[in-house]
């Protein structure tokens, strides 16, 4: 009889969780019993971990032998528990000191030959190892810089059972061949895609390897004011949607967002490295994001593949994916009205929760918007050629698709008009390139940093509007006309509050110490659509509400 513990992780959503593994050898007749919740890929680790211990030069214990998964209430899938099974096995039978894998926490998938492969969400296991005051992991070797992100840990980065063996028993280490070339990653090989910006990392339904041209705002001929909300938009991370007719740029311009954004943070990057980590969208090479993500879903993309889901426990969807940088939603209109309202939660508060029969998930899901659409089902409606041939209840059906409430959330509506021939030939000298706005961008955030010193904010969006009116008010009359049009039923609550945290953004940009009157009235210009002139003089007193 013997036993033997060490330890794995369970991963819930973004999170780990610590999972004890245990081992109990019993005389009986020869069986394999695993408990604790496992789902249908960890059962069959029981033919992996005895066919990689056998093929690993290691003898098999004919007993009867039950592996635990503790804590039993929390379901358990996936294959990285192999590593810690079959040493947890080995110890049980003596093969292994037990002493030996005890303060160990093992990650890893076995292939039948005993070699280690990796898994997805090696990251955030590692972090969850950490803050269970572990101090070693056992990773496979491909996934040991991803794992080395997290600090005062030690890894241990193997290539096969056999070499593990060698590891904890001091015996001479055996000589392990790499693996073949060509070999596919499976936290690699989740999701393919339509090449986006390059250097965005990979995402799924539009995000590049790194191997596209990098795009400029350079190569965006006109479009002033689209530009100007681009600006805004990745200085205060204000929600955005562009409206207007096919080959009038609208990609063009979501795609160069995020060179505009600066570079994510440390802790940042650890967030989005951990959601593309359980995702496997992780590039190849480049363990750790330090740049925005981009990612561009297809319009005909499902509630769960947006928002996050699956069978069984939840995986992060595209909201998710998108955290610290930009969500592009193309032909917004074609998309389900149920799957944008979807977003309503996630845009507010910075995080999803999805829940399911079997577990409830929260993952992180603070993104800048971005939407795109055409204003009609032909695309021409308003358009100067004024070829649409449209019914106006088609428009109407068409535009509804994007809810009051939805579209309440966004800050900047700016509408995209084509450029002609003649505007085209009379644009002269180069529009600024991508390095100058985005210096501009952090200058402007810097600003916006040291005035929220000491709060949970860092940027204009997150400011709730009660503390922008009370801490740190405006020019005096700067509001008139927003509230006007609030009185009128123009603007709700909460767009009045998104006015004012887009005037503190244009003001930024402008080095102004708080907002002026023409400040407020761009911004107002630029949810509405409707042009600002010289504030009138009031004639009678507000109306009380």
């Amino acid at each position: 009889m013997g036993f033997a513990r060490t330890c794995s992780v369970a991963l819930v959503g973004v999170e780990g969780v610590p999972v004890e593994v245990q081992a109990d050898l019993e005389p009986g007749v020869a069986s394999f019993t695993l408990v604790g919740l496992p789902d249908k890929s960890l059962s069959e680790s029981r033919d992996r971990v005895r066919a990689a211990v056998v093929n690993s030069a290691a003898e098999w214990p004919q007993m009867k032998l039950t592996v635990g998964l503790s804590p039993a209430s929390v379901p358990k899938s996936g294959s990285g528990f192999d590593v810690a099974v079959a040493c947890a096995v080995l110890a049980a039978a003596g093969r292994i000191d037990p002493r030996a894998i005890a303060g160990l926490m093992m990650i890893g998938e076995l292939g039948l030959d005993g070699r280690l492969r990796p898994v997805r969400g090696v990251l955030p296991a590692v972090l969850a190892a950490a803050d269970a005051g572990y101090e070693r992991v056992v990773v496979p070797e491909h996934a040991a810089a991803e794992a080395a992100l997290v600090p005062d840990v030690t890894v241990l980065g193997v290539r096969s059972l056999r070499q593990l063996i060698a590891l904890l028993t001091d015996e001479p280490e055996p000589t392990e061949e790499p693996e073949p070339d060509g070999t596919p990653d499976p936290r690699t090989t989740a999701y393919t895609g339509h090449p986006g910006p390059a250097g965005h990392g990979q995402l799924p339904g539009g995000t590049g390897s790194g191997t596209a041209p990098p795009v400029d705002m350079a190569e965006i001929a006109g479009q002033a004011t689209a530009r100007s909300a681009l600006e805004i938009a990745a200085a205060g991370r204000h929600h955005l949607f562009f409206k207007g007719p096919p080959g009038a740029g609208k990609t063009m311009l979501a795609e160069r967002l995020p060179g505009l954004l600066p570079p994510l943070t440390p802790n940042e990057a650890l967030e989005v490295t951990a959601v593309h980590s359980v995702a496997g969208a992780l590039p190849t090479g480049n363990p750790l994001v330090t740049t925005p993500p981009y990612c561009a879903p297809h319009h005909s993309a499902t509630m769960a593949a947006l928002v996050g889901g699956g069978t069984g426990l939840p995986r992060p969807g595209a909201v998710s994916l998108a955290h610290h940088g930009v969500l592009f939603l193309d032909e917004a209109a074609e998309c389900s009205a149920r799957v944008l309202d979807a977003m309503r939660q996630p845009l507010e508060s910075g995080h999803i929760v999805v829940a399911r029969s079997n577990g409830m998930m929260r993952m992180p899901a603070r993104f800048l918007l971005v939407l795109a659409a055409n204003p009609c089902p032909c695309g021409q409606h308003g358009a100067p050629s004024g070829w649409c041939e449209c019914r106006p209840s088609s428009v109407r059906r068409y535009r509804a698709r994007l809810s009051g409430p939805l579209l309440d959330r966004v800050d900047l509506r700016v509408a995209v008009q084509p450029l002609s021939r003649s505007e085209l030939a009379a644009l002269g000298g180069r529009p600024e390139p991508t390095t100058v706005i985005a210096d501009r961008v952090r200058t402007a955030r810097e600003r916006a940093a040291a005035r929220y010193t000491d709060t949970p904010w860092t940027t204009n969006s997150e400011v709730p509007g009660h503390e922008l009116r009370t801490r740190w008010p405006v020019t005096p009359g700067a509001l008139d006309r927003a509230e006007d049009d609030m009185d009128r039923g123009m603007l709700t609550a909460r767009g009045l509050d998104r006015v004012l945290r887009v005037a503190w953004t244009i003001a930024d940009l402008a080095g102004r110490d708080r907002p002026a009157t023409e400040d407020v009235d761009r911004a107002l210009e630029l949810r509405t659509g409707i042009g600002r002139g010289t504030p009138q003089t009031r004639t009678e007193p507000r109306p009380p509400r």
